[in-house]
């Protein structure tokens, strides 16, 4: 079946009715297969398969440019039914919606390939619907504020697809990220360039534009507004990519709303550009009267423009120098600062800002730690403190070409450094990770074997503990397992750096000799950095039980050789201990020479930990004691 037209305006979020739970994903897209559903079904599905496979095979046989084909996710179907007056009759065939994208060129044989799309479906499965559009039909969706329906359309899981689908999809998985971080700030939503003027290729970048309102701003400035709003907007385009699973590259520009209006004012030609060929994914009401107003021919520059306009070509030098000086304040700066943050975070820290980033590289990296050679902290610490910061408070206003090359360039050897610094921060923090669990783990099994010194630990717990059966046999096996690992790692083997065949130059006073007998350290395998996991929870598990164990020696030995003494006009509790100590009327007694001699709580639990473990005996003297101050008694428990 096909549907075509112009959407009338929805009613309900797609975002409400799409779900975000996995669904193995079958050959021809989502439809999903389980071995827990009902026989029935699934053979239902695996036709239902089979017949998509079928129609995509014998309607691109017929019509080889069809730019893209996907599978609507069920969760929207209601909503496409809703939106294209699918009759009541049809969608209580719980359809299957497809889109299928056609080139605008072959606008005029939309009717041709409609017809052949039903014959083919009358034959293979009437449940599949199918909606063909041009990529003008759907940019018209969105001028119409259609903004589910396309985001419905972008979700569609591809089964061909020549680019559109999975751009349209990362910038809606983008736009909604945004949206949840900063939709009370957020103006619009734009996409713009090639995809839209339908000159995009498979590897096009995707272009978009996000408008953001500044105009409740109180307490930063507008550049410090933009500039964290930017930054956080930026750390969204990975996760959307990934999440997208495309690898074109996701461009996107913010403006603050302020800027934006006065660039309009202006009749800024970049923004004319944007404003005549970008359609929104999102808006609030901003962007598409401004894009209506252009068309009518009611956005005109004002006559100062034009006086700007035309004296640019005299300040095309300082035009230049400003763009360099955004190259260096703009890419450099992020492309050296970011990846510092991250590795700092990874050390343990928390997000660093920009002014604390740079020193704290020093003090930790160079100074504390000694992984990192100076030099690289001062390319930080010139291109964050001195370029940028100087250009935020004035005092730099213009950069060469010849520096900026030099920044690209130790830019560039900064970042490849800094992935050699990942690698040797994640060997260090497994370093002490082992350490510590050695220290924790034979800390503890020290303490109760009453024995120093890794052997002769390791002998006494098999000896007093395992052949006892107090603990099974793998915590040995455990124990030793850390201690190897342990071992293997702080004890790695160093290798002699390779030397380079040095180039000849004129020898210097101050040269430095002594790099050539450079050692480092061989990094850590994969299979190294499991066994430092594994003996994490190996030593856990081991602890926990020791620490349960003394628990129970603990009760056992507070309540071993205690016993109640029923006299005739008086009870008390007796314990024989080193000494015998009697419990009365909430005081604490040592039996003496047939008399109660005040004791205190901290002798009596002192003889309770060191007679824990030792059998208790009974002198028949202390009850004839006991006997002279009590009378006759009783002993129970």
């Amino acid at each position: 079946m096909v549907d075509e037209g112009t959407p009338e305006k929805p009613e309900k979020s797609v975002e409400q009715n799409l779900g975000n739970e996995y669904v193995p994903q079958s050959k021809v897209g989502n439809l999903p297969i389980s071995n827990q559903i009902p026989d029935k079904i699934k053979k239902e599905m695996e036709k239902t398969q089979k017949d998509i496979d079928k129609f995509k095979k014998e309607i691109t046989k017929k019509y080889k440019n069809i730019e893209a084909l996907g599978i609507v996710p069920a969760q929207a179907a209601k909503k496409i039914e809703e939106e294209y007056e699918i009759p009541e009759e049809e969608c209580k065939k719980k359809l299957i919606h497809l889109l299928m994208v056609i080139p605008e060129s072959r606008f005029k044989e939309i009717g041709k390939i409609k017809l052949e799309a039903i014959s083919l479906l009358k034959k293979i499965n009437e449940k599949i619907w199918v909606h063909i559009l041009t990529p003008i039909d759907i940019w018209n969706l969105c001028l119409d504020s259609k903004f589910e329906i396309v985001e419905a359309f972008g979700m569609c899981f591809p089964i061909l697809d020549n680019g559109i689908l999975g751009n349209l999809r990362v910038a809606s998985i983008h736009k909604s990220l945004v949206l949840r971080k900063f939709e009370k700030y957020v103006t619009s939503y734009v996409i713009s360039g090639s995809m839209v003027r339908g000159t995009a290729t498979k590897t096009s970048d995707i272009d978009v534009f996000v408008v953001i309102d500044d105009t409740d701003v109180k307490r930063m400035s507008r550049l410090e507004l933009k500039e964290r709003i930017r930054s956080i907007i930026y750390s969204y385009i990975m996760e959307a990519e990934a999440m997208a699973g495309v690898k074109n590259k996701l461009n996107v520009q913010v403006y603050l709303l302020t800027d934006f209006w006065e660039a309009v004012k202006d009749a800024s030609p970049v923004i004319f550009t944007f404003i005549r060929d970008g359609v929104p994914l999102y808006d609030r009401g901003a962007f598409l009267p401004w894009k209506s107003l252009l068309r009518m021919g009611k956005i005109k520059p004002s006559p100062e423009a034009i006086d700007m306009f035309m004296s640019s070509g005299e300040r095309i030098g300082e035009m230049v120098k400003r763009k360099l000086l955004e190259l260096v304040i703009g890419d450099i700066y992020w492309g050296v600062l970011t990846p510092s943050q991250a590795l700092l975070m990874l050390y343990g820290l928390p997000p660093s800002t920009h002014k604390e980033t740079p020193k704290q590289i020093r003090e930790i990296f160079v100074v504390k730690e000694k992984l990192l050679e100076k030099k690289y902290a001062d390319i930080l610490e010139e291109i964050v403190i001195k370029f940028y910061k100087g250009y935020e408070h004035g005092k730099v206003k213009e950069v060469s070409g010849e520096t900026v090359d030099r920044l690209l360039k130790d830019a560039e050897e900064y970042i490849t450094r800094l992935k050699e610094l990942r690698e040797q921060i994640e060997q260090r923090i497994a370093e002490k990770d082992i350490q510590k669990t050695y220290e924790d783990l034979f800390g503890m099994v020290s303490s109760l074997v009453k024995k120093q010194g890794e052997k002769e630990i390791l002998g006494e717990f098999e000896k007093s503990f395992v052949k006892e059966s107090l603990f099974p046999r793998r915590f040995l096996e455990n124990l030793e397992f850390v201690a190897k690992t342990r071992k293997d790692i702080l004890e790695k083997p160093k290798k002699k750096a390779v030397k380079k065949k040095p180039v000849k130059k004129k020898s210097s006073k101050n040269s430095d000799d002594e790099d050539d007998d450079k050692v480092s350290e061989e990094k850590l395998s994969r299979k190294e950095f499991l066994k430092v996991d594994k003996s994490k929870k190996i030593a856990e598990e081991i602890i926990n039980a020791i620490t349960e164990f003394n628990q129970r020696c603990d009760f056992l030995a507070s309540n071993k050789g205690k016993f109640l003494l029923k006299a005739k006009d008086r009870n008390a509790e007796v314990l024989f201990l080193k000494n015998v100590f009697v419990i009365q009327d909430r005081k604490i007694y040592k039996l003496g020479k047939d008399k109660l001699v005040d004791s205190t709580v901290k002798e009596l639990e002192t003889q309770i930990m060191e007679n824990k473990t030792s059998r208790r005996k009974i002198n028949p003297q202390d009850i004839e004691s006991l006997k002279n101050i009590f009378g006759e008694f009783e002993l129970g428990y």
